[in-house]
């Protein structure tokens, strides 16, 4: 068993949410808040390119799952093509697992079988190698081409708790 260094109740886990200006919003600033808190090899500038590309990617991936803990937002992912291209936590939630609730739902309903991670983001890369996801290719950029290598991830191994 994982150790979570918060021991609360499971999220609740809302598949194909409806995406409103106001959800998109909320959305955004979840992401802002975790990207700010985990993403510390990006500058402020690199943050301000990016959030175009994350508004866009909000309203038109493919599947969109939200975990709300008390009402609150606290998590979401997004799926296309049997690919996680994004999963966000808010801070206040890191360790209490939500994550790997969301990254279940993508694998067991979604399909989902790859994922790219940031390089200089170690700790998401560990998340996805304890979920059987190994590393098959790099890339020397990212999405946008800025010079921010990534890791191309497949699930290999399927752990039971999956």
């Amino acid at each position: 068993m994982l150790y979570f260094r918060k021991r609360i109740a499971r999220p609740t886990v809302v598949r194909e949410v409806e995406r409103t200006d106001e959800c998109i919003t909320e959305l955004f600033q979840l992401w802002n808040e975790s990207v700010r808190a985990s993403h510390h090899f990006l500058a402020e500038a690199d943050i301000e390119r990016l959030i175009p590309f994350v508004h866009q990617a909000l309203r038109s991936v493919e599947s969109l799952v939200v975990a709300r803990h008390g009402g609150r937002l606290v998590g979401f992912i997004g799926m296309e093509n049997r690919k996680i291209e994004m999963l966000f936590v808010s801070p206040d939630y890191f360790g209490c697992g939500f994550g790997r609730v969301l990254a279940e739902v993508a694998v067991r309903e979604y399909g989902c079988r790859y994922v790219d991670v940031n390089v200089q983001n170690p700790q998401a890369a560990d998340f996805y190698r304890r979920l059987g996801f190994r590393v098959f290719e790099r890339s020397e950029t990212d999405g946008q081409r800025n010079p921010f290598p990534l890791l191309r991830m497949e699930l290999v191994e399927c752990c039971n708790d999956i």
